[in-house]
């Protein structure tokens, strides 16, 4: 596995917003983690590039133990987040955000990201605040993809966006992972989430409560009831 997760934890005071996740991540594996607002998708996100203090019997990632990982050195050893509200540097123009995302191999070269994101070649120039939000999306996506990783955490990245947009940026995730790119993606929006994914895991209240086969996920009538407002069949 690349990623392999036991029983993490993360506490905010005495609240326990995480409550002893088990995660697998094959190499070349498209996992979605799906649920509804608040149950702890993006706090194990957070968890586990560790941007926040968490707990765990086990955090591994390509054979790293990430509970004794820096932060800083995750994006040289391949694992990058793209976070909810994209977070880019909104005063930088496009070409220099991708700079950005190219720090830890030492070259910039964004001729591969303008290929795959040619609005954003059009944009190049352009500051990134000035972006829509579709565009400031495929630029902290592009920008990720600059340091050439071998997982990226995915949080909600149709968070905000028109429909068109969403259905493009999903087409540009798929896209990404089908040259090999491992990803991990937090998505409220589970049916398109589900289409994209393999594997899949349910989040609720801090657990996991389904995982397996996102297709057949897809449809189980507990997912299609709770996640894609279909009234219960009466099976389960």
């Amino acid at each position: 596995m690349l990623l392999e997760i036991r029983g993490l934890e993360v506490r905010y005071g005495g609240i326990r917003a995480v409550k002893g996740v088990d995660l697998d991540v094959a190499p070349g594996e498209l996992v979605a983690l799906i649920g509804a607002n608040g149950a702890g998708k993006t706090s194990a996100l957070k968890a586990i590039c560790r941007l926040i203090p968490s707990s765990a019997r086990k955090l591994e990632y390509s054979g790293i133990d990430l509970r004794k990982a820096r932060v800083h050195e995750l994006p040289r050893r391949g694992l990058v987040m793209v976070p909810e509200g994209r977070g880019i540097f909104g005063q930088l123009t496009v070409q220099e955000n991708l700079a950005m995302g190219a720090y830890v191999r030492g070259r910039v070269d964004p001729e591969a990201q303008y290929a795959a994101f040619p609005r954003l070649k059009e944009r190049r120039r352009q500051i990134a605040g000035t972006l829509s939000g579709g565009e400031q999306q495929m630029l902290a996506i592009a920008r990720a993809l600059m340091s050439e990783p071998k997982l990226v955490l995915l949080d909600e990245p149709s968070m905000g966006l028109a429909p068109l947009m969403v259905a493009k940026i999903f087409e540009i995730v798929r896209d990404i992972a089908s040259h090999g790119v491992t990803i991990l993606l937090v998505e409220q929006n589970a049916l398109l989430a589900l289409q994209a994914a393999r594997r899949a895991y349910v989040m609720e209240s801090g657990t996991i409560t389904l995982s397996g086969d996102a297709k057949a996920l897809l449809h189980d009538a507990r997912i299609r009831e709770a996640y894609l407002g279909e009234a219960g069949s009466g099976k389960s």
